[in-house]
């Protein structure tokens, strides 16, 4: 209920109102069945915005610190992204991608949408990472179509660490179903799982337009961490004149 409360009667109005959404595809999306949308990932607000243009209901996966966050500020969050019905998933630990892969599943096998984001975070500086292959194996385990998104315009509206987004035009597009039937019962496959994977980001890439990097998001947000960490050891420890 408050899921349609939000879509209908609060954000989804106030965020079309606001952003100007300009939809296109959106005839690719099933309008009964299991299926994935999967997306690039921009924005905090690429949560709310692909749901207000979408006619169903969709589930994503959602980080398990927007369910545990501090003060009141966290314990809103936490409980709008409950109410919404998104599903909390650990990114840490050895079982973190075993557990998502099984949350989906059970969204898939209720014959719903699910959202995935395969970059797994979100991108720091506007261009496409490497698509983890937990998609791929959701697709092929649930046998269900992939419909690429592309989020364009979002990273501009609300950048890394900006909590109030600048009001500007953003587009949604939506790519035609993609069929990976063709490798039923190999989800357990390796190569199958990158090429179905592979397949997927450059769908996205095709719709988005991004530059597209061979590198899983994470890794290079943690290289430039450990890299901007040792450049202020190196400024502390020089004398000063």
């Amino acid at each position: 209920m408050f899921y349609y409360l939000l879509k209908y009667v609060v954000l989804g109005p106030l965020l079309r109102l606001l952003f100007r959404p300009r939809i296109e595809g959106l005839e690719h999306v099933p309008e009964t069945g299991a299926a994935i949308v999967a997306g690039n990932h921009l924005s905090f607000s690429d949560h709310f915005l692909m749901p207000a243009v979408l006619k169903r209901r969709i589930t994503f996966l959602a980080k398990a610190e927007y369910f545990t966050g501090p003060g009141v500020k966290g314990r809103l969050t936490a409980a709008f992204f409950r109410s919404a019905g998104q599903i909390p998933v650990d990114r840490s630990g050895k079982e973190a991608g075993q557990a998502a892969i099984r949350e989906g599943l059970g969204v898939l096998g209720k014959g719903e949408l699910l959202g995935i984001y395969p970059e797994g975070t979100r991108s720091h500086d506007g261009r496409l990472y490497k698509g983890k292959v937990g998609v791929a194996v959701m697709a092929l385990r649930a046998g269900v179509p992939v419909v690429p998104c592309a989020m364009i315009g979002t990273f501009e509206a609300q950048p890394p660490g900006r909590v109030v987004p600048h009001l500007r035009p953003v587009a949604i597009r939506f790519g035609e179903p993609l069929d990976f039937s063709r490798y039923a019962g190999m989800e357990n496959e390796k190569a199958v799982l990158r090429a179905v994977t592979d397949e997927i980001m450059y769908a996205i890439l095709s719709l988005s337009g991004q530059e597209y990097v061979d590198r899983y998001a994470a890794d290079v947000k943690a290289q430039e961490a450990a890299a901007e960490a040792a450049r202020e050891r190196r400024f502390r420890r020089l004398p000063l004149r």
